[in-house]
């Protein structure tokens, strides 16, 4: 590109007066280090690292070399423009101010968001979220399902006589868990509906019930096992205690600041919601 060549050499011919820094002595590469030209403006390392770390996902696997021109070709031509530009609209000013300020404020975030979280804090946030938390009981339970409360009766009749629970399902129940054995896995409160459920909650392991009514027909129902659901450790919970921990450090710093801040904000009916839409406004 003809273009690029021009520049690439017209640098070349002032890189030391410009205070270009050669490639190969790194040791006297800095952020500020001057990479390009452009007239009297300059395009710093640093513009380029920052612009480079704020590439799309799929623009950060390519090559070094290739991302380096891009960039560099990038912000000569964003130079060559905003040279041009004669009368500097008013928005310009604002959204500047609105970056600096989100710029700022980010910072802020970050060096907190990045503290370390002492053990001690995560082990009091873990143990304040579970005092008093007792843990839920999960069953493991199969049934019989029939249409009737005679066909119910029936089958709780051959389980007594010593049918086994499983074969007697596989040929009598109509639900879908007929051909497994009737087995339903494992399952907590109130994920059954609310007759079978207590049906269950009554039986001892190993237990069968008298038939159930539901929604779904009749039930011969055994309660295989009983367990108590673990609750999850701390490390389970590490990740999300920290944010937790880390979020309430930073409110706790905006209420600091707020207390010491001379704040005032508008009035009730003292502006137009609407304004907000104004576009016009930030014209000159």
């Amino acid at each position: 590109m003809l273009f690029r060549t021009k520049m690439l050499a017209m640098a070349a011919s002032f890189a030391l007066s410009a205070g270009f820094a050669h490639a190969d002595n790194h040791s006297t590469v800095t952020a500020e280090t001057v990479v390009a030209s452009v007239g009297d403006s300059t395009i710093t390392l640093g513009q380029l690292i920052m612009l480079r770390s704020q590439l799309p996902e799929q623009y950060q696997e390519l090559p070094d070399d290739v991302v380096f021109n891009g960039l560099v070709d990038q912000l000569v031509n964003q130079q060559l423009l905003a040279n041009s530009l004669e009368v500097e609209p008013k928005r310009v000013g604002i959204a500047i101010q609105n970056e600096l300020r989100s710029l700022r404020a980010g910072e802020v975030v970050n060096v907190m968001a990045s503290a370390n979280v002492p053990d001690e804090a995560l082990q009091a946030a873990y143990d304040a979220r579970f005092e008093g938390v007792e843990p839920d009981p999960e069953y493991n339970a199969s049934h019989i399902l029939v249409e009737t409360e005679e066909e119910a009766i029936a089958v709780k009749e051959m389980i007594d006589g010593g049918a086994d629970f499983a074969d007697t399902a596989r040929e009598k129940s109509t639900g879908p868990s007929g051909p497994s054995g009737g087995e339903l896995g494992w399952f907590g409160p109130g994920m059954m509906v609310t007759e079978f459920e207590t049906a269950v909650t009554t039986l001892e392991d190993g237990d069968v019930s008298d038939p159930v009514e539901t929604q779904f027909g009749w039930h011969v129902v055994k309660l295989n096992e009983t367990r108590m659901t673990a609750l999850p450790s701390l490390d389970d919970l590490r990740s999300e205690l920290t944010t937790e921990i880390r979020q309430t450090i930073l409110n706790e710093k905006l209420a600091e600041l707020t207390e010491a801040a001379d704040i005032t904000l508008p009035e009730e009916g003292a502006f137009d919601f609407s304004l907000i839409q104004n576009l016009e406004l930030l014209e000159d």
